[in-house]
């Protein structure tokens, strides 16, 4: 057989793979683990997404989404951040962020690029920027610094072969949220040195505890070097629809346009319907209230690992929780096998998103009150059993 792509062969398999293979084999298991809302997605969404079915809206739609769409987009991000983006050559919708983020990253790089990442992050950005040709460059984030990314970190890691900086904010896994100070500090390193502002905007309604959501696009002078990536997946609840948007100056929303018309060549049509019903007063009240359970129970979390004696930097967005484990003498990957074996509460290795996790665990609290409870009880007496509580 022929060999296959060097690129690919190098690029591990997701370190949550591994773990919930071992879940899907064992019964009574409170997961804390899959990062994905437990709500169904709010029924005035629903109701456009099958409302279009049932009208024959089953065919494609222009490469870069319905304009309908895109006009949404772009008053929904100018009214909630004051950020301006023409729908007709400024926004092209995708199938999530995860395209999303592809698509620029290859519409950007030329082979050997670097592209800085700070570290925990998600764990497709390292393997996505390798794909795309370019080199990832990772920036450790600290819980002394409560996993902010340190503009001082970013200008040590510059090189002349950087061409952009890819923040995550609120954080997958950390639930962290940078300051405006800060952003605007790592705003000025993009213009100085003529680089890419790279934006996955995936969590930015999931804010909590009087925190503020920094959108890249509306901070001033860094339009033409930023791109967004904006997702419908986790505040309006659909995972499962793969719908998202990229949001960038209109040369760059060109060449984005160009890969994905000759890769997907347009995002689902009954996906797109039900995004744009998501953007009205029903798909906000819909948030609202989503959001407040979600505080309810990271609150309840926080507070009971705390509790638990597990040191944690308190999230103020997305719908993690990033406990230390460190102190209990084992590995965030031999406590999440061992807590999952004894106890059935199943937590994702925090070193599965790059080894600045080591030591961590991470929690998510997009599950239910009474789970979550249930899990904290179970963790205690497995931290009690090994003499670490």
């Amino acid at each position: 057989m022929p060999s296959l792509s060097t690129r690919v062969q190098e690029a591990p398999f997701s370190g949550i793979r591994r773990f919930f293979d071992i879940v899907a084999t064992m019964d009574d298991v409170i997961s804390l683990g899959v990062g994905q809302p437990d709500f169904v997605t709010p029924e005035p969404i629903l109701r456009a997404g099958t409302e279009s079915l049932r009208g024959g809206q089953t065919g494609y739609t222009a490469n870069a989404g319905r304009i309908e769409l895109r006009r949404a987009l772009a008053r929904h991000v100018r009214d909630l951040y004051g950020a301006e983006y023409d729908p007709e050559s400024e926004i092209v919708i995708t199938v999530g962020v995860s395209e999303g983020l592809y698509l620029a990253l290859t519409a950007i790089l030329n082979p050997g690029d670097e592209v800085i990442i700070p570290e925990p992050c998600f764990v497709s950005y390292k393997p996505e920027v390798s794909f795309a040709g370019g080199t990832p460059v990772v920036v450790e984030t600290r819980a002394e610094n409560d996993f902010e990314l340190l503009p001082e970190d970013v200008e040590r890691a510059i090189t002349p072969r950087t061409k952009a900086i890819l923040l995550s904010y609120p954080s997958n896994p950390t639930g962290a949220v940078i300051s405006r100070d800060k952003m605007e500090r790592i705003g000025q390193l993009v213009l100085e040195h003529d680089l890419f502002l790279l934006s996955d905007e995936t969590y930015d309604r999931l804010i909590y505890g009087g925190a503020e959501h920094v959108c890249a696009g509306s901070l001033p002078g860094l339009r033409s070097h930023t791109i967004m990536m904006y997702a419908f997946s986790k505040s309006y609840a659909m995972t499962g629809w793969r719908i998202g948007a990229t949001l960038a100056p209109a040369a760059v929303s060109s060449a984005i346009l160009k890969v994905h018309q000759y890769t997907i060549m347009s995002a689902p049509t009954p996906a797109q319907h039900a995004a744009e019903a998501a953007l009205t007063p029903a798909g906000e009240e819909a948030v609202q209230s989503m959001v407040a359970e979600y505080d309810r129970r990271r609150r309840v979390m926080y507070q009971g690992f705390r509790d638990l004696g597990l040191p944690c930097v308190e999230p103020l967005g997305a719908f993690y929780v990033f406990p230390g484990v460190a102190h209990t003498g084992m590995t965030s990957e031999e406590f999440a096998e061992r807590l999952l074996r004894e106890e059935r509460v199943a937590m994702v290795p925090g070193d599965a998103f790059g080894a600045c996790g080591a030591g961590f665990v991470r929690c998510t609290y997009a599950t239910s009150l009474e789970q979550i409870e249930e899990a904290l009880e179970r963790t205690g007496r497995f931290l009690r059993r090994h003499g670490a509580l």
